[in-house]
């Protein structure tokens, strides 16, 4: 027995309470027991390295590399991705990819390469592999963007799964991003990364590692290139980065390295080449487009854990209406359900939530339900006696049930890697839409069970069906909440088929952005709580997750008016737009702040709803090119050494710059702008990029500036839309893209083109593909004053 754990139980149990307190300590003693009977010792093991070339076989796309210990299979799809993969690795089965893998490229063939190596050449990469297993990415020209080394592998001697480790180089001036949502980004410095998702236990803040969703996504921007490079294995591991060193030592640079280490599962990856732009359609493309929020969804959210009853809501609702502050949808919590059991109402504080579900949609207000994944443990509770009776739960490798203990206390866990039990939980949510809720929150599905010591987490012997395939949580466990995510979307699908559905996750793995979006979790109260928010957006947006946004304020704490509107600010231009807070936290509500925050955060609220139009012309465009609302600065321009490093400003789709503050006491604030004229959408004055400026900061706004040129879809005085075009630069020409949605539900949208110019003092404005006719749509030039 190990005695540090005897002293956790003791002080879990006196923390805790007695009665949940207790039930932890078992349920960390469960998981233990369950691992030492249920998974192989690791003992004595073999190292081993892939050799020499044997011989090697071509086939369309690609081929086949055969070494004295390993063999390499190399494809190039026909959407220009490279896969390889080692020791008999396909790209299928595959839970990241969306539907088969793509169909090969005809015109590429494995051929020989110099010093006895082989190459594929593809029309925006060469892959290149070494006669001893090394495998170099190069661009077009033959810049090398990445080098592997041969990998290493390390197996049981009784059998089982091989761990094994993969070293890569990239350029000296290279930055790394991507790796899932990480609150010490975007740009990830050197350090150790888990891929292994992970509910913390506690709010979190930048030097906090791992969290809620983990991807071995790599996004490597070098001055040579951009590329995107993904090991499609779901297993437990860790990626340490290093940032590499022009000119150091004796003059020569030092390379950036990049060294995974994974516990199991196949050495196979993808890898695309391209502008950043390119890349992320590249990935989109096998992963899947993301899916398209109601128009709704990207208004503004309020949720509290703690909304104790239908009077208390009814009272925020009108709070809001009253003080004039737009509101589009109210989240519950886990206090709305019975006993905290999913899939059930508190008919005492919620006696007619329906009625009440109908009353806000009549006002333009959704309900938005949180659904847990944990099922309470009780016989006579409706849906874990029809889990029971589908055999939906997660099992032992003895065939026991597995429990854990969660918010009802004992807790079972469907298994989402079995389609049968997909289809059982989707058809659940008939109930949630009866009850008038119009979205999905989707929360503690890493999946957590609470433990006095130890992962909060399943044990890893327990076992999963992964399509029929068989395995355990080891394999499980990162794709668990990817593939609740499938169940929920898809059974809405069929219980609501004329709607989008809408669903967003606290957790997730590489191909989320199918199903919905994604939210941070439990950020810290903090200025470096605020930070860690805009950068887990945008290192999600980079894995091809555009839909996300944090608990505005914190989740864990009171802010202080200050950090609340600056907060709220941010929010404001992030797609998920949702103040929210713990049962311990302060009030969330704007006018809780005093009157001069009120009136900023109205500002704020009526400034998003404004932009709604450019919001819903950013879902569709991600939807189709599987580019991120929110961008960092260096999107358009990767070759910017400074651009690269910058991390407090980021681009909100083509149009916009925005500038949060991020720090305490700011009133201005330094701005790096990227090349070309931007406005400052409060002045008109216009600045040249590339460069630095600084400008005002005051708390009624953070600095935001428009691209010149820019043809930006609002919502007009009268509630129609209006475009509003920013002067294009002398002699320049602009121009954007306007997307108009066809409702919440399924038809197409209707897509116009815009194109801006220059005529002295005038600027005109015409439609593409209409003959150069006049916009449809009433128009505003700004900007003008400022040239």
């Amino acid at each position: 027995m190990d005695g540090r754990d005897l002293v956790r139980s003791v002080k879990t149990v006196g923390s805790a309470g007695a009665a949940q307190g207790l039930r932890t300590v078992r349920a960390a003693w469960r998981r233990r027991r369950a691992d030492a009977a249920g998974l192989p010792r690791r003992g004595a093991e073999r190292a081993r390295v892939p050799g020499s070339i044997r011989e090697v076989e071509s086939g369309v796309g690609g081929g086949t590399v055969r070494f004295d210990r390993s063999e390499l299979r190399i494809v190039v799809a026909a959407n220009g991705a490279v896969f390889w993969g080692w020791d008999g690795a396909g790209p299928e089965p595959s839970y990241a990819l969306a539907g088969r893998c793509p169909e090969p490229d005809r015109r590429v063939v494995l051929e020989p390469d110099k010093n006895g190596g082989w190459r594929v050449v593809a029309e925006r990469v060469t892959v290149v592999v070494s006669r001893d297993g090394g495998i170099e990415v190069r661009t077009p020209g033959g810049v090398v963007l990445r080098r592997d080394r041969p990998p290493r592998w390390w197996e049981p001697v009784g059998g089982g799964p091989a761990r094994w480790m993969q070293r890569s180089e990239v350029a000296a001036d290279a930055r790394f991003f991507g790796l899932g949502g990480r609150a010490s980004g975007p740009r990830l410095r050197d350090g150790t990364y888990r891929l292994w998702n992970t509910d913390p236990g506690r709010a979190f803040g930048p030097g906090d590692d791992p969290l809620y969703i983990t991807m071995p996504v790599q996004l490597v921007v070098a001055d040579a290139g951009t590329h995107l490079l993904f090991h499609d294995n779901p297993w437990d591991g860790a990626v340490t980065l290093r940032e590499g060193e022009e000119g150091a030592g004796s003059g020569h640079d030092r390379p950036g390295t990049s060294v995974l280490r994974m516990d199991g599962g196949p050495l196979r990856c993808w890898v695309m080449v391209g502008t950043p732009a390119r890349v992320l359609r590249t990935w989109a493309s096998l992963t899947g487009a993301p899916a398209l929020p109601p128009a709704w969804a990207l208004g503004h959210h309020h949720a509290r854990w703690g909304f104790g009853s239908e009077e208390e809501l009814r009272r925020i609702v009108a709070g809001y209406q009253e003080r004039d502050l737009p509101l589009d949808a109210v989240h519950l919590d886990i206090d709305h359900y019975d006993a905290h059991r999913v899939f059930t109402v508190d008919q005492d504080r919620f006696p007619k939530l329906p009625v009440l579900a109908e009353e806000l949609r009549r006002d333009g207000i959704r309900l938005v339900s949180v659904v847990d994944p944990a099922v309470g443990a009780v016989p006579g509770d409706a849906v874990y006696d029809s889990g029971s009776a589908e055999d939906a739960f997660v099992r032992d490798a003895g065939g026991r049930v597995v429990q854990g203990v969660v918010r009802p206390g004992d807790a079972v866990f469907p298994d989402f890697t079995h389609a049968g039990v997909r289809e059982w939980w989707g058809g659940l949510y008939a109930e949630r839409l009866a009850q008038g809720f119009s979205g999905f929150w989707h929360d503690m599905n890493e999946p957590t069970s609470f433990a006095a010591f130890g992962e909060s987490t399943l044990p890893r012997s327990a076992r999963h069906a992964l399509e029929g395939r068989g395995g355990d949580h080891r394999e499980a466990h990162n794709v668990y909440a990817l593939c609740m995510a499938r169940a929920g979307y898809e059974g809405l699908r069929k219980l609501a088929p004329q709607e989008r559905p809408f669903v967003f996750s606290r957790s997730g793995w590489a191909g989320l952005q199918r199903y919905g979006g994604a939210w941070s979790g439990g950020v810290a109260t903090g200025w470096p709580g605020l930070r860690a928010s805009l950068s887990l957006v945008l290192g999600l947006g980079l894995c091809g997750v555009p839909y996300s946004g944090p608990d505005v304020g914190g989740f864990d704490g009171s802010p202080s008016p200050e950090l609340y509107l600056r907060w709220f600010q941010l929010g404001a231009y992030l797609p998920l737009f949702r103040t929210h807070a713990s049962l311990r936290a302060g009030r969330g509500e704007p006018w809780e702040f005093g009157e001069e925050v009120l009136e900023h955060a109205r500002a704020a609220l009526v400034e998003r709803r404004r932009l709604l139009p450019y919001f819903v012309t950013l879902a569709h465009l991600a939807r189709r090119t599987g580019a991120p609302y929110v961008r960092p600065l260096w999107w358009s321009a990767p070759e910017d050494r400074a651009l690269r490093d910058c991390e407090d400003a980021f681009l909100l789709g083509d149009c916009l710059l925005v500038a949060p503050v991020l720090d305490p006491g700011t009133a201005r604030r330094a701005v790096r702008l990227p090349r070309g004229r931007w406005y400052d959408t409060a002045t008109e004055r216009a600045y040249e990029g590339p460069g630095q400026v600084v400008v005002d900061a005051p708390p009624a706004r953070i600095p935001v500036f428009a691209r010149a040129g820019a043809v930006l879809p609002v919502r007009g005085r009268d509630g129609g839309l209006e475009l509003e075009v920013w002067a294009p630069s002398p002699g320049r020409t602009g121009g954007g893209v306007v997307v108009l949605d066809a409702g919440d539900g399924w038809g197409r949208p209707r897509i116009e083109r815009y194109v801006t110019r220059g005529q002295g003092r005038r600027v005109v404005v015409e439609r593409e593909g209409e003959g150069g006719s006049e916009p449809p749509h009433p128009v505003r030039v700004r900007g003008l004053g400022g040239r």
